[in-house]
Formats: structure tokens, C-alpha cells, sequence
């Protein structure tokens, strides 16, 4: 897709609708299917059987009550057609979460570079093999996450999407989830720090509540981090793109750059009303922009009628994921 605004996002870390929502289940068959959406079941149920692993993995998606994503999409590749053809093409279509059918490391693995190479989207897996798991984990995937399960005839990756994916990016994290469909595993705390350590997560009973056990990405990263990165990238994008588009023209001086400042603001400000953007003390968003003035830009970008002098920070609002409380009995 042809544009004419790049936004940069670096992740400064302390020491020590593209369909945000949207899933696509990339499957196989002998004659291939092009990508297409479906709103509900009756819908993919008339060009995929119950029997087909299609059908399972959108049932999953689907099965997750109110949280259910509005829409989700299908496309299948030729059994004869590699891998690397059929994901050029899917990179096209829009989507967000990938599911794919099938579970074979080496697949898995393909798919998972390809989606780290893209640089925009996030794929989950599913598996019983934590072999598999360390194997992919050991290449620091920061847009693959992994749901560990002795059972994933189901699909708990897609349930998992299906509960949380199609909620407001940065109003919710990934952890203490309920999935419909999936039976909690029996494990000690042992077993599930060894699957954490392998760069997995797993669904679990908590208090009484049967919940996803973390919300990370194989390299460690949370997931609704790379969520939020990519939803405020491409919302810059997106709006200034269309601001040079709508306007008879955008004047290379103050007016002109605060126009794309406010556009900036703008995208800023919904991303710390859904959640993404912490608060100060005073309940003030943690933000700020920076755009050079006409007269500090350099004359040869001004020539060239590029402006590159525009910057932006903010602070994430992240999620408590873990709490510990001291008391005190007094006598």
C-alpha cells in the first residue's frame, strides 16, 4: 500500500480498525479458498463442514459469548502452494490476529518469521509440546505468543482471541481470561513455571476461576504492548495520511505543521481514553508532542516538502499482573 507518512515508535524502557480486532484462520485444502469474511457460524458453516479445521478453529473464535469478535476471516491455501506465497497474499487482506490450522513446527515456525518480518500483525499458536515451544522461543519472536495445552484439537489460541482480541486496544490485558470451550489444566506451580520459562502461556484455575495464566509474547513481551504499538502507529498514519489527502493542500509553515500536530494529539488523546496511556497523579494523560517550527526545519527539507521534525512520547499504562500485601495483626 502506497503512503506518505511513516511514524517511528522506539520502546524507551526503564533500567534493570487495519481490523485490530479482526482474526484470520489461514487454512489448507486441495483447491485453496480466497480470503473471506463471515460474521457468524451459519455463515462459514456454508463453505466449511463442522468436520473441517476451518469450521473448529472459527467455532472457538466465535463461542466467546458478548466478547466474540464482530467478524473474522478465512482464506485457505493450496495443499501444493508453499507457505511463503500464501502469506504475501494474506499480508494484503485485512486482519490483525492469525490463526493457522495447522500445528507443525516447522509451519509454525515459517509463519512465525513471516508475521515478525511484517512488522504489523500477531500470530498465536497453539500446542502440547514444549520441545516445540523453546524451540520457536529460541529465535525471540516478539509478535508470536503460545498457548501451552495437552488438548488443542479445540483451539484455545483462537478461544483466546475470540475473549480478548476484539476489545478496545489498550482496555484490557491478556492474562485472567476465561475462555469458553477449554478445560483448565490440572498443574502444579512447578509445571506451570516451566511452561512461563519456555516462553508459554496456559489456562489455568485461579480462585476458583479457570483463566489464562499470563498474557506474553515468546520473547517476553506482552501482548497488548505490541497491540497498542501498532494500533497508535497505524492511527498516525492512517489520520495523517488522510489529513494530506482531504486538504486542497497542507502549507509548509506553522499552520500547516500544527494541523499534523493535531492529528497527533488527536490519536494520542483516544489511546489514553481506551487505556493505553497512563495517568498522572492528577489524572492527566503521561504525553506530549513535539513539532519543530517552519523557521528550525532544515531548508532542504522545506525544498523537498518533507517535514521529519515531529515527535511524540508517551508512557504506557500496562496492567498489574501480580500483587503482594503485607499485614499486620496488632495485639
Amino acid at each position: 500500500m502506497a503512503k506518505d507518512v511513516t511514524v517511528i515508535i522506539d520502546m524507551a524502557r526503564p533500567t534493570p480498525r487495519l481490523g485490530f480486532g479482526k482474526p484470520l484462520i489461514l487454512g489448507a485444502s486441495t483447491t485453496g479458498a480466497a480470503y473471506k469474511t463471515y460474521a457468524d457460524l451459519e455463515g462459514v458453516k456454508t463453505d466449511y463442514a463442522e468436520t473441517t479445521e476451518e469450521y473448529k478453529a472459527a467455532f472457538a473464535l466465535l463461542n466467546q459469548g458478548d466478547d466474540s469478535p464482530a467478524e473474522i476471516a478465512i482464506m485457505c491455501r493450496r495443499t501444493e502452494q508453499s507457505l511463503s506465497e500464501a502469506l504475501t497474499e494474506a499480508f494484503t487482506k485485512d486482519w490483525y490476529f492469525l490463526i493457522s490450522t495447522t500445528s507443525d513446527i516447522d509451519d509454525v515456525g515459517e509463519i512465525a518469521a513471516a508475521v515478525e518480518q511484517d512488522n504489523s500483525r500477531e500470530f498465536f499458536i497453539r500446542s502440547s509440546d514444549l520441545v516445540d515451544v523453546g524451540v520457536l522461543r529460541g529465535a525471540g519472536y516478539s509478535r508470536t505468543t503460545v498457548i501451552y495445552h495437552t488438548n488443542i484439537a479445540n483451539y484455545p489460541e483462537a478461544a483466546w482471541i475470540g475473549r480478548a482480541g476484539s476489545a478496545p486496544v489498550g482496555s484490557v490485558t491478556w492474562k485472567f481470561k476465561p475462555l469458553n470451550g477449554i478445560a483448565p489444566l490440572e498443574i502444579s506451580n512447578t509445571e506451570l513455571l516451566a511452561i512461563h520459562t519456555t516462553g508459554a502461556n496456559t489456562y489455568v484455575t485461579k480462585a476458583g476461576d479457570n483463566v489464562t495464566s499470563e498474557g506474553k509474547t515468546l520473547s517476553g513481551e506482552y501482548i497488548d504492548i505490541i497491540h497498542a504499538k501498532d494500533y497508535v502507529k497505524f492511527s498516525i498514519e492512517f489520520g495523517v495520511q488522510k489529513l494530506l489527502n482531504s486538504s486542497p493542500k497542507v502549507p509548509y509553515d506553522d499552520t500547516g505543521i500544527a494541523q499534523i500536530e493535531s492529528v497527533v494529539q488527536t490519536v494520542l488523546q483516544r489511546s489514553f481514553n481506551q487505556g493505553i496511556i497512563a495517568a498522572d497523579a492528577d489524572g492527566l494523560p503521561l504525553l506530549g508532542t513535539t513539532f519543530k517550527p517552519r523557521a528550525e526545519v532544515d531548508p532542504a527539507d522545506r525544498a523537498a516538502r518533507k517535514y521529519n521534525d515531529g515527535e511524540f512520547w508517551f508512557e504506557l499504562a500496562g496492567a498489574i499482573h501480580e500483587t503482594k500485601i503485607r499485614g499486620q495483626i496488632r495485639l
